[in-house]
C-alpha cells in the first residue's frame, strides 16, 4: 500500500504547517498549558477543522485517510494541537455528519468547519471509563425538550468547547441499553466547566470535568434515534482510535527523528555516536516500528473510506501505534543520555505525550479485548 498523490500533496501540506505554525511554538504551548488562539484560527483557515466536513456545509470534503494523515503531521509538531484536532473532527464534528439530521448538519456542521465551535465528546464520568454502560447521567423528558444531569470526566476540549456530544441514560437500565446521544451547546445554562486536569504530558490540550445541572436541550438535538447513543458511542469510537493511532505516529516521528539527528551530531570516544552498532539497533528498531503503524492505520482508513467493517483495524492500529510511540520515545531519551531526560530536549516532552496514547479512547487493554471479539467472531 502507498499515498495517491492527492494524500501525498496533503502530507506535504500539514507537514508544511507543522513544520512552520507548530514545532516552534509546541515547547511554550507545553510550559503554558494552552494552545494560543492565533493557532486555532490558523487551523480553521487552512481547512483543518473541517478536514472530513462536506464543502456544501463549509467543509475541506476531505476522506479519512486525508484526516490521518493530517493529525499524524500536526501531532508531529506539537502533539496537543494534533489531539484538538483529532477529537474535534473525529469525535464531535464525525457523529452529527452520520447519524444527525439534515437540520442538525445544516445548523452545526458550518460552525464546526470554521472554528466558531471546537467540539467534544462526553462519554467518561467518574465511575464509567472503559465500562460505558455504567454511566450515571440522566436526560429527563419533559415534553418538548430533555433536562440532562450529571458529570464527565476526562473530556478534550472540554475548556474550548462550543459543542458537546454528550451521552446519557432516557432510560434507567443497569447497562447501555437506554444510553441516548444529544448535541449540547456549552453555553447553555446549567453547563460548567468544574476543573482542568494538569497532566502528564499533551499539557496545550485540556482535559475537563463537565457538570450538567438541569441543561435544557430542545428536542430537534437528540442525535441518532432514542437509546441508540452506546451504538453511536461504539461507532464514533471506531473512527476516533484511527486518529489516536495517527497522533501516536506522529509523536512517535518526531521523537526517531530528533533521536537521529543527535546521534549524528553527538560525539563521543572521538566519533559520532551513530557509528555505534548500539544506537544503530534502535534506530532500525524505531523506523520499523514507525512504517508498521503507518501501514496499519492506512489500512484502517482505507477500510473505512471504503464503507468496510474496520472494527479489528482500528483497534489493532491504535494498539501497536500508542505503544510503538511509547517505545520510540523512551529509546530517544536513552540515545539523548542525560540530555535527553531535560526539559531543553523535546524528547523529553515526546515521552510525556506519547504515554496518554495508550489509555484514551480505549486503553491496550480494551483494544486486544476488541480484537480478539472480532477475531473469534470469524
Amino acid at each position: 500500500m502507498s499515498y495517491s498523490e492527492h494524500h501525498q500533496a496533503i502530507r506535504d501540506m500539514a507537514a508544511k504547517f507543522s513544520n512552520v505554525e507548530l514545532a516552534p511554538r509546541a515547547h511554550d504551548i507545553d510550559k503554558e498549558g494552552r494552545i494560543p488562539k492565533e493557532v486555532l484560527g490558523k487551523l480553521a483557515e487552512n481547512g483543518f477543522l473541517g478536514i472530513f466536513v462536506p464543502e456544501a456545509y463549509g467543509g475541506a470534503g476531505m476522506d479519512y485517510v486525508s484526516y490521518s494523515i493530517l493529525v499524524e503531521e500536526l501531532s508531529r509538531g506539537c502533539a496537543s494541537t494534533g489531539v484538538l484536532v483529532s477529537a474535534h473532527a473525529s469525535l464531535a464534528t464525525w457523529p452529527i455528519m452520520y447519524f444527525g439530521t439534515d437540520a442538525q448538519k445544516a445548523k452545526y456542521l458550518p460552525k464546526l468547519a470554521s472554528g466558531e465551535m471546537i467540539g467534544c465528546f462526553c462519554l467518561s464520568e467518574p465511575n464509567a471509563g472503559s465500562d460505558a454502560g455504567a454511566l450515571t447521567t440522566v436526560a429527563e423528558d419533559k415534553g418538548d425538550h430533555y433536562v440532562i444531569r450529571g458529570m464527565k470526566n476526562w473530556i478534550t476540549n472540554g475548556r474550548e468547547a462550543g459543542l458537546a456530544i454528550v451521552f446519557a441514560k432516557t432510560r434507567k437500565t443497569e447497562n447501555h441499553k437506554g444510553i441516548s446521544a444529544f448535541i449540547v451547546e456549552t453555553n447553555s445554562p446549567g453547563f460548567s466547566v468544574i476543573k482542568v486536569e494538569d497532566k502528564l504530558g499533551i499539557k496545550g490540550s485540556s482535559t475537563a470535568q463537565l457538570a450538567f445541572d438541569d441543561v435544557k436541550v430542545p428536542k430537534s438535538n437528540l442525535l441518532g434515534q432514542l437509546e441508540q447513543g452506546f451504538k453511536i458511542a461504539l461507532a464514533t469510537l471506531d473512527g476516533g482510535r484511527l486518529g489516536i493511532a495517527s497522533q501516536a505516529l506522529g509523536i512517535g516521528e518526531a521523537a526517531f527523528r530528533y533521536a537521529k539527528s543527535y546521534a549524528k551530531e553527538r560525539v563521543q570516544f572521538g566519533a559520532p555516536i551513530a557509528n555505534l552498532q548500539a544506537i544503530q539497533f534502535m534506530l532500525a528498531d524505531m523506523s520499523t516500528k514507525l512504517a508498521a503503524s503507518r501501514l496499519l492505520i492506512l489500512d484502517g482508513s482505507l477500510k473505512k473510506d471504503q464503507g468496510k467493517s474496520y472494527t479489528k483495524e482500528g483497534a489493532q492500529a491504535k494498539l501497536f501505534a500508542s505503544e510503538a510511540a511509547m517505545w520510540i520515545s523512551t529509546k530517544a531519551i536513552q540515545i539523548c543520555g542525560g540530555n535527553g531526560y531535560t526539559k531543553e530536549y523535546p524528547v523529553e516532552r515526546h515521552f510525556r505525550d506519547a504515554k496518554i496514547t495508550e489509555i484514551y479512547e480505549g486503553t491496550s487493554e480494551i483494544q486486544r479485548l476488541v480484537i480478539a471479539a472480532t477475531e473469534l467472531k470469524s
